[in-house]
């Protein structure tokens, strides 16, 4: 095997025709790859996301080949995966108002160019789930807010309108799923890329603690920060030590790996009903 890229959170590696999609340990906030791993982290985001793409195959193909066929030092946090070209947007789902979102409408009422009513506070349920799409920025840099007009000057109309229509329909299915069982997903992340026939699949990780914020519904409080089950716990934890948000990053005290850890599996376990 061959390592062909090494980002924030997952190692790439070229094996044969495949791609083998590695999860590592690593924690990153506000684009920033932290010195302290938490224990089972990649594992949690591989198991929650191949449960995720068996329940959304209707809606869209994933570039999943094998989750059993890998290395067997890479058991149960890789993925064996076609190759594709991926897309160069990140795609976002907002169903509430948090982050950066939060930030980018008390600033001009809008997000990613979507206006939104006035009086909305931190945690506000959105009218509808909105397209909120950003730059796919390289490790150590920050995306950018785009409007879905600079998406469509990016890879065309037709794309981009299919990417929106995704997104969404992604969105809707797992905020339904996870409700079923307490969780609210306010917002969550996709990655797309076209494969060798010219179709968009849905790649990388999908309705995770990483890419997603999960909230448990009986605690859903608008008007400040909310309980919540992913890396927001850390993100909170650093506003209290003076950090900067460039690199380097501050280790991470035992009890916050402990709780970080702790956040990942118990909403695996929530949403899945499955044991860890």
């Amino acid at each position: 095997m061959k390592l062909v890229h090494s980002g924030k959170v997952r190692d790439l590696y070229l094996d044969g025709d495949d791609l083998l999609l590695v999860a590592s340990d690593r924690l990153s906030i506000y684009d920033v790859v932290l010195p302290t791993t938490i224990p089972d982290k990649g594992a949690v985001l591989t198991q929650l996301s191949l449960w995720w793409f068996e329940r959304l195959a209707d809606i869209v193909a994933h570039h999943v080949v094998s989750a059993t066929d890998v290395p067997a030092e890479f058991a149960g946090r890789a993925m064996r995966c076609k190759k594709l070209e991926m897309l160069p947007v990140e795609c976002i789902a907002r169903g509430y108002l948090a982050g950066l979102g939060l930030k980018e409408y008390e600033k001009q009422g809008t997000v990613s160019g979507v206006a939104l009513p006035p009086g909305l506070v931190e945690g506000s349920k959105l009218p509808e789930p909105i397209f909120t799409p950003t730059t796919k920025a390289a490790v150590g840099e920050h995306d950018e807010f785009m409007t879905f007009g600079e998406v469509v000057d990016l890879i065309g109309a037709e794309r981009a309108e299919r990417l929106r229509e995704l997104t969404l329909a992604v969105y809707t299915r797992g905020a339904e799923t996870a409700a079923a069982n307490g969780i609210i997903v306010a917002d969550t992340k996709l990655e797309f890329g076209i494969d060798a026939a010219g179709e968009i699949v849905l790649a990388d990780e999908v309705l995770t603690p990483d890419s997603s914020r999960f909230w448990p519904a009986d605690e859903w409080k608008p008007g400040g920060p909310q309980l919540s089950y992913d890396k927001q716990y850390v993100r909170d934890w650093s506003a209290t030590t003076g950090w900067d948000r460039t690199a380097p990053g501050p280790e991470l005290p035992p009890e916050v790996v402990a709780g970080t850890r702790e956040r990942y599996i118990d909403v695996y376990r929530r949403i899945t009903g499955n044991t860890w």
